[in-house]
C-alpha cells in the first residue's frame, strides 16, 4: 500500500501521525542534528498506540497507575517528544520542539529521565530500553499482588530496533521476561531491515520472531503502517498470559527520498527533499504548525486518560488508611519509622559482641533486620545468592506463579539485572538491591552508568571485593574495580570494614533517592574494627578518625574495608616504636569529599605523613593522600599494582605485601 493510498483509507490517522513525521523533520532540521528516520517510520504504530490504547493522563504524568512507555531506539527521541506535545504535556511546548538538542532545553538527543514529564527511562545506549523494561514489568506485578488491581492494574510498552535487538543485554531481558511470564510487557519491533552502516543482513539473519517465541513469548507480525492491523495485534497482546512481541514491518524515513536506506537514519535537513516529504503526506503547512483540528484529536487521547485516572482516585481513595497510607509512603521513598532503630539496635549487638564476620555475611545480617520492616524491598542476584548472601528468610521467591516474593533469581545475566534493577527503581514503590560478585561490576557497568545518570537508587550489593577472595584466581579478584566505580559521578561507593560499617551503609543506601550505592563486600572473615557503639552514622561522613594516635601524632593510616585491620596492625608496630598513628577508616571517598572542608582538614591535619592502604590498585586515593591545598604531603600506597593470582587469601596479601609490616615500613621511610 503506498502513501496515497494510506492517505486514503484512514484520512484522520494518517494526519495525526503525519504530525509526528512532521515535528520530527522540522526539528531535526533546525537543530541540524538528530535522526528523523525512526520517527517517520514508527508515527503509525504511536498514534495507535496512545490514540487507544495508552493509558496516561498528560495533566498528572506521575500518576502511579499510568502505562509505562520506553523507547529503547532512543535515537528518534523527536517521536516520544512530538507525542508528548501533540497530547498537552505541559513541559512539552512547541519552543522546546523548536530547542531540540540545544543547551538547556527539556528536548535532549536522547530522551533522558528528570528533564521532561513523560519519559519513564533515560534510553540512547541500544537495548537498555528493553531490558529496563523487564524491570518496569516486574514492579507493576509486584506493587498489584500487594495492593492488588484496583489500585495497581497498568502496562508496559516498548518501542525497540534492530540495534537494540542486536545488542547482547536484549536476550537477556527477553529470556528473564518470558520465563517470569511478564504478561503485560508489550515490545513493537521497529523492523524496517536498516541500520547506520546499510541493510541488517550486513551483519545480521536472526529470525527474531522465533528467537522471541523460544524465549516465551507472544509474537504476531503485521504491517507498521495499517492502523487497523496495529490495533487488533495490540488487542491480541493484551489477552495474551504471555508477554508479547508485535514484529512491525516499517519503512524508515517513509515518503522522503531517503526511505529505506542508511540515509535515512539520520539527520534528513536538505530544505528540498524535507518538502517532497510533506507534500507527499498532503501535508501543507510551515515548519512546527499543525492545524487545529489534529491538534484537538490529540488532545482528546489525553483527556480520555483524565478520566481513567479519576476512576483510579476514587478507587484509590476507597482503600483502608492503612493501605493508602503505606502506598503514599513507599511513592514518596520515605523508609519506614522502624528502620533507624532496628539498625541502631543491630549496630550496639555488633559492637557488643564483636565478632569475626565476612561483611557479605554482615549484609545479610542487616537485611535480616530490614527486610521485615521495609515491605518494598526487591532483592535478587546473578546466580550467586549463596555467596552474595542477598536472600533472607522472610522474602519467598518472586517468579511466574508467585508474585508475592520479593526475591529475583536473574540467572546469570548481570547486566540485564542491573537494567532490571533500574526499571523497578524508576517505577516506584520498590526499593530493588541485587548482586553479583565485584568483578562483574564490568559485564553490569553500561546499566549501572543509567542508574547514576538517572539518579536511580539502585543498590549493588557487590561481594568478592578484593584479592581476599582467594583461590578463584585473577579472573575473579577485582583490582581496577573500585577506582572505576568510584570514577563514575553521582555514584556512592561504600566499602565497609565490620559489621557495624556495614548496617551504616545499608541506612546510607535505604536513604538515598537521588543516586545509585555500590556496597562492595569481603568473602573473607573480618574483625570487627568499631568496638565502641554510637547512635551517629559515622559512614555517612566519609571518613573518620577509627584511633587516635596514643603520643605524638607523626603519621595517618587510611584505609577501607577488609585493609583497615592492617592499618590498625601497623598501628600496634609503630606505637610500639613510639610513633604516633591515627587511623582513618575511609568507607567512601565520594562521601568524605563532599563534607566541608574543615572537617576534611580535622580528619586529616597538614603534617603527619600519609599512608593508604587497600587491596586494589591505587587510583583515587592521591585525592587524600597528596593533601588539598597545594602544600607538599609525604604520602604513599600500599595496595595492588597489577592482577592477582590464585592461592588462599593470606597468602596473597603477604605475597603481594599489602600487610601491617609493609605498612609500617612505608611510614618509617617517608619519616627518614
Amino acid at each position: 500500500m503506498d502513501i496515497a493510498d494510506l492517505r486514503a483509507a484512514h484520512p484522520d490517522h494518517w494526519m495525526n501521525a503525519a504530525a509526528i513525521r512532521t515535528l520530527a523533520l522540522d526539528a531535526v532540521a533546525a537543530a541540524n542534528s538528530g535522526h528523523s528516520g525512526m520517527p517517520m517510520g514508527m508515527a503509525d504504530i504511536a498514534t495507535v498506540l496512545w490514540g487507544k490504547h495508552l493509558k496516561f493522563d498528560p495533566k498528572s504524568p506521575t500518576w502511579p497507575d499510568r502505562d509505562r512507555f520506553l523507547l529503547s531506539n532512543g535515537h528518534g527521541s523527536m517521536l516520544l517528544y512530538a507525542v508528548l506535545h501533540l497530547t498537552g504535556y505541559e513541559q512539552a511546548t512547541l519552543q522546546q520542539l523548536k530547542d531540540f538538542r540545544q543547551w538547556g532545553s527539556r528536548t535532549p538527543g536522547h530522551p533522558e529521565y528528570g528533564h521532561i514529564d513523560g519519559v519513564d527511562t533515560t534510553t540512547g545506549p541500544l537495548g537498555q530500553g528493553i531490558a529496563t523494561s523487564v524491570g518496569f514489568a516486574i514492579a507493576e506485578e509486584s506493587l498489584r499482588a500487594r495492593f492488588g488491581d484496583k489500585v495497581v492494574d497498568h502496562r508496559t510498552w516498548v518501542f525497540a530496533g534492530d540495534g537494540c535487538l542486536m545488542e547482547g543485554v536484549s536476550q537477556e531481558a527477553i529470556a528473564l521476561a518470558g520465563h517470569l511470564k511478564l504478561g503485560k510487557l508489550t515490545v513493537f519491533f521497529d523492523d524496517n531491515k536498516i541500520t547506520i552502516d546499510g541493510k541488517t543482513d550486513l551483519a545480521d539473519s536472526t529470525d527474531q520472531q522465533a528467537r522471541f517465541a523460544a524465549s516465551g513469548w507472544h509474537v504476531q507480525e503485521v504491517d507498521g503502517h495499517d492502523p487497523e492491523a496495529i490495533d487488533a495485534a495490540i488487542e491480541a497482546a493484551k489477552a495474551d498470559p504471555r508477554p508479547s512481541m508485535i514484529d512491525c514491518h516499517t519503512h524508515i524515513a517513509l515518503g522522503h527520498k531517503a526511505q529505506d536506506t542508511a540515509k535515512g537514519h539520520g539527520a534528513l535537513t536538505d530544505a528540498e527533499q524535507l518538502q517532497a516529504a510533506k507534500e507527499a503526506y498532503g501535508w501543507n503547512y510551515g515548519p512546527f504548525e499543525i492545524p487545529d483540528e489534529v491538534k484537538q484529536r490529540w488532545e482528546g487521547f489525553g483527556a480520555r486518560g483524565a478520566e481513567a485516572h479519576k476512576a483510579w482516585q476514587s478507587r484509590f481513595e476507597a482503600l483502608s488508611d492503612r493501605q493508602r497510607g503505606e502506598l503514599e509512603r513507599i511513592y514518596a521513598s520515605e523508609p519506614p519509622k522502624a528502620l533507624s532503630g532496628r539498625i541502631k539496635a543491630l549496630k550496639k549487638q555488633a559492637a557488643d559482641e564483636g565478632k569475626t564476620v565476612a561483611t557479605r555475611k554482615s549484609s545479610e545480617m542487616v537485611l535480616e533486620v530490614i527486610n521485615p520492616v521495609m515491605k518494598e524491598t526487591i532483592g535478587g542476584s546473578a546466580d550467586l545468592t549463596g555467596s552474595n548472601n542477598t536472600l533472607t528468610s522472610d522474602l519467598g521467591v518472586f517468579s511466574a506463579e508467585n508474585r508475592s516474593g520479593r526475591y529475583i533469581h536473574y540467572g546469570i545475566r548481570e547486566h540485564g539485572m542491573a537494567a532490571a534493577m533500574n526499571g523497578i527503581a524508576l517505577h516506584g514503590g520498590l526499593r530493588p538491591y541485587g548482586g553479583t560478585f565485584m568483578c562483574f561490576t564490568d559485564y553490569a557497568r553500561p546499566a549501572m552508568r543509567l542508574s547514576a545518570l538517572m539518579k536511580a537508587p539502585v543498590i549493588y550489593v557487590m561481594t568478592h571485593d578484593s584479592i581476599g577472595l582467594g583461590e578463584d584466581g585473577p579472573t575473579h579478584q577485582p583490582v581496577e574495580h573500585l577506582a572505576a566505580l568510584r570514577a563514575m559521578p553521582n555514584l556512592t561507593v561504600l566499602r565497609p570494614a565490620d559489621t557495624v560499617e556495614t548496617a551504616e551503609a545499608w541506612e546510607l543506601a535505604l536513604a538515598e533517592v537521588t543516586r545509585p550505592t555500590v556496597l562492595a563486600l569481603s568473602r573473607q572473615n573480618l574483625p570487627a574494627v568499631r568496638r565502641k557503639h554510637t547512635g551517629k552514622n559515622l559512614t555517612a561522613q566519609g571518613a573518620y578518625v577509627l584511633a587516635e594516635a596514643e603520643g605524638k601524632r607523626r603519621a595517618i593510616l587510611m584505609a577501607s574495608g577488609s585493609e583497615v585491620q592492617v592499618a590498625l596492625a601497623a598501628k600496634a608496630l609503630l606505637e610500639a616504636e613510639e610513633i604516633g598513628v591515627r587511623v582513618v577508616s575511609v568507607p567512601s571517598i565520594e562521601l568524605f569529599m563532599e563534607q566541608d572542608e574543615a572537617y576534611r582538614k580535622r580528619v586529616l591535619p597538614a603534617g603527619p605523613v600519609r599512608v593508604a592502604i587497600e587491596a586494589g590498585v591505587r587510583a583515587p586515593w592521591d585525592r587524600l593522600l597528596l593533601g588539598e591545598r597545594g602544600r607538599e604531603q609525604k604520602a604513599d600506597f600500599v595496595g595492588m599494582t597489577d592482577f592477582g593470582a590464585s592461592a588462599p587469601a593470606e597468602v596473597l596479601f603477604e605475597e603481594f605485601g599489602i600487610t601491617a609490616e609493609a605498612t609500617a615500613e612505608k611510614v618509617r621511610a617517608l619519616l627518614g
